[in-house]
């Protein structure tokens, strides 16, 4: 076999459609658009959630509840998780992140309860829960707080 005497399967590539280029194309006088109306100009179209000027859905549904556009989106992990790492690590974002622990950005890492550990790790988080400070300190680890 040669690679220069290899090409796609038959009917795989499809030729792009040539709009706009006179009637001998198949394509030519209103360019696939149909006769006149508001998909037909320029820049037709409507926008999304458009319904033809009936009340639109996310407008007839009630709306309730506050969403704070301030939030904060704070990733948790419990001790059970942090059993990944050796003994006496340093657990800070960026160990999380290479271990798969953590999949998305956020802004702040938070260490719960859940689970045991019985060997001293260090973490350098921007919160622990109260349950998870006295596991970690009872098993000889330290707790470093970014601020």
């Amino acid at each position: 076999m040669n690679l220069s005497s290899l090409k796609p399967p038959q009917g795989s590539r499809k030729k792009r459609k040539r709009v706009g280029r006179g009637d001998g194309s198949g394509h030519g006088g209103t360019s696939c658009k149909g006769h006149k109306g508001q998909n037909a100009r320029s820049g037709g179209g409507v926008r999304p959630g458009f319904e033809g000027g009936q009340m639109p859905l996310s407008r007839r549904l009630p709306k309730r509840g506050f969403r704070n556009p301030f939030r904060k989106k704070i990733i948790t992990f419990n001790l059970e998780q942090l059993k990944k790492f050796p003994q006496g690590s340093v657990i800070d974002k960026d160990l999380l992140v290479n271990a798969g622990l953590m999949k998305r950005k956020g802004d702040g890492i938070k260490v719960l309860g859940k689970g045991n550990i019985d060997y001293p790790v260090s973490l350098k988080v921007d919160m622990v829960s109260q349950g998870a400070r006295q596991k970690i300190e009872a098993a000889g680890g330290s707790i470093i707080l970014n601020s």
